[in-house]
């Protein structure tokens, strides 16, 4: 055994001796070319061949969905103070007149007509939008509908020979896969960069009504919001709207819409012009200890309603404060955003049941929805 180690080792050693001196005499027999600066020589590794890619790279991906990422550029008029033209007002606090406020996003083109997922916060109140394409060709936008609930809007250009991107399947993402962000951060133009999958349907983070975010470590900034977060085919698998930052800047936690809801927001607002959604007027809370314990609820599964619209929906089918919503239509309900989400796929003016416990009693209500009011518009 020991001859054996012992002539191993002598021809591992050859070898060694006999690569170093083809790399230092004759480096183009192993495929590498020798360039001599005087008495300096390097080596340098043969060329590859045209539109190879490198091992590991993301370049197609890139370069399939970059061309349908555009960037978006609003413009609102500021706003006066109604006293701005009082002189007393002036005299004390100064001419208040303001400049002209501009936005800057990213969007994706879905469609060959040139209809433009963006972000709903992007758009909101612009006066003006123009679109500017990777190619470097601009177009005036115009809105066709938007859903403030998800933070979603829809916009269209009239433009020829539209890259379109991909659909994908978000629903089919797991923990760990690659993923690109692609948008237009800062302004600086478009940027393509890379990351994984953090977490799927994050909620409660008090972003948009309803919730249910991809979490990316894709670098995320200011002026990606709109943008495409693509997989390693470069297929779209959400829209990029929000970080998580104490800077301002990536800190390694962004979210994006996923693009299952997008889809059905689209279809919604291309066929209804709006997005329609299912309201019960309730007043739902997480299912905590102490809440239990002062209304005397021995189930801890489900939401507890807090607070009932008078005369709204779940009023009149007989839902009371203290009621523990458990499912609805038959799908199980254990915190906030399941059940917003839950009463938000039925169809208004159809009844549905709603699983219920008041304390020790379980039982079902017919409760006919009515349609979710409209947000109220953020303050500037």
């Amino acid at each position: 055994m020991k001859r054996l180690w012992l002539l191993f080792s002598q021809a591992v050693t050859l070898l060694l001796a006999v690569a170093f001196v083809l790399a230092t005499l004759k480096p183009e027999w192993l495929g590498q070319r020798a360039l001599r600066y005087g008495a300096l020589t390097v080596l340098e590794a043969p060329a590859a061949a045209p539109g190879a890619v490198p091992p590991g790279s993301f370049r197609l991906a890139a370069q399939t969905a970059s061309a349908a990422v555009v960037s978006i550029n609003t413009s609102k008029a500021a706003r006066r103070h109604p006293n701005s033209e009082d002189p007393w007002f002036k005299f004390f606090f100064g001419d208040q007149n303001k400049e002209p406020q501009a936005g800057l996003g990213s969007g994706v083109i879905v469609s060959a007509n040139g209809l433009i997922l963006t972000n709903n916060h992007v758009v909101d109140s612009a006066e003006e939008i123009e679109v500017v394409l990777n190619d470097g060709r601009h177009a005036r936008a115009k809105i066709i509908g938007t859903d403030p609930d998800t933070d979603l809007a829809l916009l269209q250009i009239d433009l020829d020979r539209l890259p379109v991107i991909v659909l994908g399947n978000s629903d089919a993402l797991q923990v760990g896969d690659q993923v690109l962000a692609i948008g237009n951060p800062f302004g600086v133009g478009q940027t393509v960069t890379g990351g994984i999958i953090s977490a799927l349907g994050r909620n409660q983070l008090g972003i948009n009504t309803f919730e249910n975010f991809i979490q990316t470590d894709a670098a995320i900034n200011p002026g990606n919001s709109g943008g495409a977060l693509v997989d390693t085919l470069g297929h779209l698998m959400g829209i990029n709207t929000a970080i998580y930052s104490r800077s301002g800047g990536n800190m390694g936690i962004g979210f994006a819409i996923p693009v299952t809801t997008a889809k059905t927001v689209m279809q919604d607002i291309l066929k209804d012009g709006q997005v329609t959604r299912g309201w019960i007027g309730v007043e739902p809370n997480e299912l905590s200890a102490d809440l239990a314990e002062t209304f005397g609820i021995k189930n801890r599964t489900g939401v507890i309603i807090t607070g009932v619209l008078q005369n709204g929906p779940a009023a009149q089918a007989g839902i009371r404060p203290g009621d523990v919503v458990t499912a609805v239509a038959g799908q199980s309900v254990s915190n906030v955003a399941e059940l917003l989400s839950r009463v938000s796929a039925l169809k208004p003016g159809k009844p549905a049941a709603l699983s219920l416990s008041r304390r020790d009693q379980q039982f079902d209500l017919m409760v006919a929805p009515g349609v979710r009011p409209k947000p109220r518009p953020r303050p500037p």
